[in-house]
């Protein structure tokens, strides 16, 4: 049902789009995909252009080569001219004074070497290089009918060549150019005859000769008017020097393979075709008197090289006593028949012609037509015209030949640059495979087409061809834009059904179709897996998670939840089917820490320990703190395995991970506390003592501690925070030795009231709780800070004075040694006192002497001139002189208090007195709430002169202050520059 109903929606859908379609192809007039572009009518392809050119008297024969063109005018002139500089002909007389006229010329590839025949039975030899005529000698007696040239020629050098005359015989020579030598020599090197050609017993003219070499092999074409002879043999490099004569004396004692047709023009020509310069060539066609003999070669044949050739016999509408075949040419596709007043071109796909150009009669009767096997170009000649043909896009209609000839690769390779074409043919293409029931092969075809895509996909559903039509559909897909995502998603969800009906159908316990259904599987996953149609998936998951599910196909539902990453489904699907080892093993390989924190209480159930190894791998990428409560839901279900794997996570987090989250440290102390009470205590320990340090909450670890009587652990979180008295009073009900650590702490040891009073709740709970008097004395000699009479009254009141005796005795002595104490320590507080005093009374008698000629420390001028201070360490400075050398040293407060003072001292308005001056006299009132003269420059010399400058602490600093202030560099760098 499910399949059915997607069937329809997608019919539905193109149903839409096929009827759109054809509406904007009925108003267009286009064909469906393509728009028809051409605007301007194509030209021809054969192109006819008459040359600018009025012959002063009768064009005899013309031959063009290279771009080199030359004729025969009139009796004994020839008239060369280079194609690209028409403007610049080259007149040439024979100087003949007979009746002799030209026959034939003959122009090599390179067109440097001109051949001139004449009817006399003499030839002449013309270089493009030279104005001046040789004849060859050794040719003479011989009408030339044709040359075979040599390729490998040069413009001084003709290399080996062939001559056919008019007795039927074929000559070798070869022609060098030498015109700079000192001696004149004959440029015909040599003359030798090498073969004759007969017909029917009898010597006939060789109309056509043709050469060519293909790696080793030689051969040649020779033709008469009713017979096409072909030499061909292998001729080694060793005897390359001999010429031709090897080849030909093959064929001494029997006949070459040669083609002959009972009709004769009483002439026949050759024309080869050769795509590129200086290659083989590739077709031929030989125009006869029965027709024209066209086809390609085949030199991997040893007996022919002519292959697959076919006969174009004259239509009736050429007559053959009137209008007679004069030449032919060839081209790629199309050879070119001169009559005298027509040209016609013949397709050598069909034999259909193709073009036809009549000529107006003053230009008739046609003379002759050659190509330019460089440039490709064809001329023909009248008496007193030429024309010229150029072949545009030859190759334009040949795609529609092949597909007509059901050739289709060839059809294709015309038509790759037209789009519009190449859609006509793969249509043709694929309708021809459907038919010949080639169903795989039609469908790659139309999905490379424009053709509507319904009409294909109906075609092949009612030949009931699926695999065929799943084969169109991924063609199809692959030649889509991703811009159409909605024929992209109908598309994917078509082949997705096919896919999953044909893995339905082939499941199953046949051994035979188990293969197939291995392939198709694996076709399928490769299918989803295409990274081209990975958005489309991922945008339509549900649905396809939809058809996954329609079919139970469960495997492939997880193999595409793996490719869309939603491994979320992928590790859900292994937990519901019990295989949580797999599914912890896609959260292994993805590392996705969400899904850790989602599926870590389910596989903490049942694979604690792997769970845990896993947490552990992915270290600190995890949070700790997510995880608790996958921790704390199977702790309190009492399991021993889930529960010592969880104090061995949390031990990796706070020992090797270093977590100092507050929740993982009270996790980890109530597990302690609750299940591993003997590592409660190291775990504390360690942690230290500090607060601030410590990551577990105090409080919460206190009442923790205290539910489950870990007592000893209260009691070092008592100390912790502080709560010695609190500490002491658990301690002593633990053991009294644990009381007495607390009070040798060094935060009770600073507080002497806090020691005393903690040593003193020992000593009580001793006396009272214990009733060990000896135990009791002992603490007295643990804490100096505890006497007998603090402990007294701890003790009953019949308790005998005999078992503190010793402690009394000992007391008293105490006090007897800090009485002494005492004593010793007021006696040496006298005699400092005493010694003092005779100090002071030595400095106030103490003097120093100023000579005349003493002289300042710092302006080195008479001291005795102004006011001065002299210092113990004999330096004397003037009272300015040291108030500016101690300036700028002071600190900023100091400065400011100096000025303060010294604006103070100007504002008394008495000029400043020298310090030997009476007192009483130097002495001002300053009113009421101010200080005196005196006491400011008291104050003055406590600021500049309480050390010499140069011996005192200012100087010491001095050292490490720079020489210039910093504020000051960059004008001082600027004063040097």
């Amino acid at each position: 049902y499910d399949r059915r109903r997607n069937f329809r929606v997608c019919r539905k859908v193109y149903a839409i789009n096929i009827r759109l379609r054809r509406m904007a192809a009925a108003d267009f007039k286009i064909l469906p995909g393509y728009v028809n572009a051409r605007l301007d009518e194509e030209k021809p392809i054969f192109n006819k252009q008459r040359i600018d050119f009025s012959p002063p008297e009768n064009i005899n024969f013309l031959v063009v080569c290279n771009k080199q063109l030359c004729m025969s005018i009139g009796k004994d002139t020839v008239l060369r001219l280079d194609v690209k500089k028409p403007d610049q002909p080259n007149e040439i007389e024979l100087g003949r004074k007979d009746e002799a006229k030209v026959y034939k010329l003959f122009l090599d590839p390179t067109g440097s070497h001109l051949l001139i025949a004449l009817n006399t039975n003499e030839c002449l030899y013309l270089n493009r290089s030279t104005q001046k005529v040789k004849t060859l000698s050794r040719w003479r007696g011989h009408l030339i009918e044709s040359v075979g040239w040599n390729k490998s020629g040069t413009e001084n050098n003709t290399g080996l060549i062939l001559v056919g005359t008019s007795q039927g015989q074929i000559y070798e020579s070869e022609i060098v150019f030498s015109d700079g030598s000192l001696f004149s020599t004959n440029p015909d090197q040599y003359f030798r005859l090498v073969f004759t050609l007969e017909e029917d017993v009898s010597p006939a003219p060789v109309c056509v000769l043709e050469i060519d070499r293909v790696f080793e092999k030689h051969f040649v074409i020779a033709t008469t008017p009713k017979r096409l002879f072909q030499f061909v043999g292998r001729v080694p490099e060793s005897t390359e020097q001999q010429g031709f004569s090897l080849l030909f004396s093959q064929y001494s004692d029997k006949l070459p393979p040669f083609r002959e047709f009972p009709h004769s023009l009483g002439y026949s020509d050759v024309a080869l075709y050769t795509s590129k310069l200086r290659s083989s060539p590739s077709a031929f066609a030989w125009m006869m008197g029965d027709g024209v003999m066209y086809g390609a070669f085949d030199f991997s044949r040893s007996d022919s090289s002519l292959s697959d050739f076919k006969i174009w016999d004259y239509p009736p509408t050429i007559n053959m006593k009137f209008s007679k075949p004069l030449s032919i040419v060839l081209t790629q596709f199309h050879f070119l028949l001169l009559l005298p007043d027509r040209v016609k071109a013949v397709c050598t796909l069909n034999g259909e012609v193709v073009f036809e150009d009549i000529f107006p009669e003053k230009f008739c009767p046609l003379k002759r037509m050659v190509k330019d096997p460089i440039s490709g170009v064809t001329w023909i000649y009248a008496d007193k015209a030429v024309f010229r043909y150029s072949v545009e896009r030859e190759s334009r209609d040949v795609w529609q030949m092949y597909m007509n000839m059901e050739k289709f690769e060839l059809a294709k390779e015309y038509c790759k640059e037209r789009p519009e074409c190449l859609d006509v043919v793969l249509a043709q293409e694929a309708e021809h495979c459907f038919q010949k029931k080639k169903y795989m092969e039609s469908a790659k075809c139309y999905a490379l087409t424009q053709n509507y895509f319904e009409e294909i996909a109906l075609k092949f559903i009612e030949a009931k061809q699926e695999e065929a039509l799943k084969e169109f559909l991924v063609k199809k897909l692959s030649t889509m834009n991703p811009s159409e995502k909605t024929q992209v998603t109908l598309l994917v969800t078509w082949l997705t059904e096919l896919y999953l009906n044909r893995i339905g159908t082939l499941e199953g316990d046949d051994i035979s179709k188990q293969n197939l259904y291995t392939e198709v599987r694996n076709e399928f996953r490769r299918f989803i897996s295409n990274p081209k149609i990975k958005e489309c998936l991922f945008n339509n998951r549900v649905l396809i998670y939809d058809l996954l599910a329609s079919h139970g196909n469960l495997e492939d539902m997880v193999f595409f939840s793996v490719i869309m990453q939603d491994y979320e489904r992928v590790i859900s699907h292994h937990c519901q089917h019990d295989d949580y080892e797999a599914a912890l093993d896609v959260l292994s390989k993805h590392k996705d820490e969400k899904l850790f924190y989602k599926f870590s209480p389910v596989l903490m159930q049942h694979i604690p320990k792997k769970v845990v190894n896993a947490w552990k791998s992915m270290s600190k990428k995890l949070d700790a703190k997510n995880l608790i409560p996958a921790l704390v839901n199977y702790s309190q279900s009492g399991s021993t395995e889930q529960i010592t794997e969880a104090i061995r996570y949390m031990e990796f987090c706070v020992y090797e991970l270093e977590v100092t989250d507050q929740a993982i440290h009270n996790y980890l102390l109530s597990l302690y506390a609750q299940y591993q009470p003997n590592s409660l205590l190291w775990y504390l320990e360690q942690a230290g003592t500090d607060p601030k340090q410590i990551n577990y909450d105090l409080k919460y670890a206190l009442r923790l501690c205290a539910e489950h009587g870990h007592n000893r652990a209260c009691v070092h979180i008592y100390r912790i925070m502080g709560l010695y008295e609190e500490a002491v009073d658990l301690a002593l009900q633990v053991d009294v030795d644990l009381a007495k650590s607390c009070t040798s702490i060094p935060e009770v040891e600073e507080d002497v009231e806090l020691q005393k009073k903690l040593w003193l709740k020992v000593a009580r709970h001793v006396v009272q709780e214990e009733k060990d008097v000896k135990k009791a004395m002992a603490c007295l000699s643990c804490c100096n800070l505890l006497k007998i009479e603090d402990i007294l009254p701890f003790f009953p009141d019949f308790v005998t004075i005999d078992h503190f005796k010793e402690a009394i005795c000992s007391s008293l002595e105490e006090y007897n040694l800090h009485i002494d104490e005492l004593k010793k320590e007021m006696e040496e507080a006298t005699e400092s006192a005493k010694r003092i005093r005779e100090d002071i009374q030595e400095m106030r008698n103490k003097y120093g002497v100023v000579e005349s000629n003493d002289k300042c420390s710092s302006c080195d001028l008479p001291l005795l001139n102004r006011p001065f201070y002299l210092f113990l360490c004999n330096h004397m400075f003037h009272y300015d002189c040291l108030l500016q050398e101690v300036h700028p040293h002071l600190s900023s407060f100091k400065q400011n208090k100096l000025e303060e003072l010294k604006l103070k001292l100007a504002a008394t308005g008495q000029p400043a007195k020298s310090r030997n001056q009476r007192k009483d006299e130097d002495t001002v009132s300053l009113g009421k709430g101010q200080i005196s003269r005196e006491q400011i420059k008291a104050d003055i010399d406590d600021i500049i002169a309480s050390e010499c400058f140069y011996c005192g602490e200012l100087m010491i600093k001095s050292v490490s202050k720079s020489f210039i202030d910093p504020e000051m560099y960059e004008e001082e760098l600027q004063s040097w520059l």
